[in-house]
């Protein structure tokens, strides 16, 4: 037995011929998107058995995932028999859920079914990702949503870790600096010098493929992540030494929100320290190459706007 794999193997009479037997089946939900992207890669490059879920396998994304020598199968959360047939066989299963255009009460069905799905197929681990905080209490709709899928797992029994990041670095793609008069200015509702801690979707693929592997890297079950931790002046500075321009940070008010309840509890949330409350050492010891802000600028190929 390969202790890392856990593959089982039967020795022929010739003892340089391993014939492996069974090997370990890591069933990856969206599959083709940030979280579940990053995991299904990550599980790759280490060599990992992937069967990945997407709604639409026949994506570019998919594709890709195929080539790179997943199994690439259709399911939908919003179709849970279509999720228990494709988490048969699996050994760990990564989960994890979205509000998107449809709300978390959308996604608390996702969910329920999500968990409903490993227990029926016996999976013997779920690393589900959730959000930072999601234990608090907060309030906050998109946060309530993944504490009540946190909950639904415990019930059932289904061995779990729950992954609970926090702030996406990528949201910078579209909440990104403007460029006004020769100078960058980023905008968000948080007042002035109140720390928000971040991390990049491809960093909590990371954490993900590395508690799959080893559910006993999160010896409690549940981990906070995080990769920074920046106040709005000092993610403005970090955009404008990438971009070579001067850089200010601008505060807004939360009525800039709207009538987005979702946005505004948590952007309001954030604005009361201490809302993140990351375990960076720990994030670090599962993703040795973790990324700050200036790393994730740099990476993603992130530029200035014209």
């Amino acid at each position: 037995r390969n202790r890392d794999r856990g593959d089982v193997v039967e020795l022929s009479s010739n003892p340089s011929e391993e014939v492996t037997m069974t090997t370990p089946v890591f069933a990856v939900v969206g599959a083709t998107g940030q979280q579940g992207g990053a995991t299904a890669r990550a599980l790759l490059a280490a060599g990992e058995r992937v069967r990945a879920l997407t709604r639409s396998p026949g994506s570019d994304a998919a594709r890709a995932l195929a080539d790179a020598g997943a199994e690439v199968v259709q399911a939908d959360l919003t179709d849970p028999e279509s999720v228990r047939a494709a988490f048969t066989g699996a050994s760990r299963v990564f989960g994890v859920t979205t509000p998107s255009e449809r709300g978390p009460e959308q996604e608390t069905r996702d969910g329920l079914g999500l968990a409903d799905a490993a227990a029926a197929a016996g999976v013997e681990h779920v690393v589900y990702s959730s959000v930072g905080g999601a234990e608090r209490a907060t309030g906050i709709p998109h946060f309530e949503s993944k504490r009540r899928v946190e909950e639904r797992l415990g019930e059932l029994g289904v061995p779990v870790t729950f992954l609970r990041p926090v702030f996406f670095v990528d949201n910078f793609r579209w909440m990104a600096p403007a460029r006004e008069d020769g100078a960058l200015i980023l905008r968000l509702a948080l007042p002035p010098g109140v720390p928000l801690q971040m991390i990049a979707s491809s960093d909590v693929g990371a954490a993900a493929a590395a508690v799959l592997r080893d559910p006993a890297r999160v010896p409690g079950g549940a981990v906070e992540i995080a990769g920074d931790e920046r106040t709005g002046e000092q993610a403005a500075a970090a955009f404008g030494v990438v971009a070579g321009l001067p850089a200010r940070y601008e505060p807004l008010p939360l009525e800039v929100l709207g009538d987005n309840e979702d946005m505004r509890l948590m952007f309001e949330w954030f604005g009361r320290p201490p809302a993140y409350q990351a375990d960076f050492a720990a994030t670090r010891e599962l993703v040795p190459d973790l990324q700050d802000l200036p790393t994730w600028l740099a990476r993603s190929g992130w530029s200035a706007p014209s």
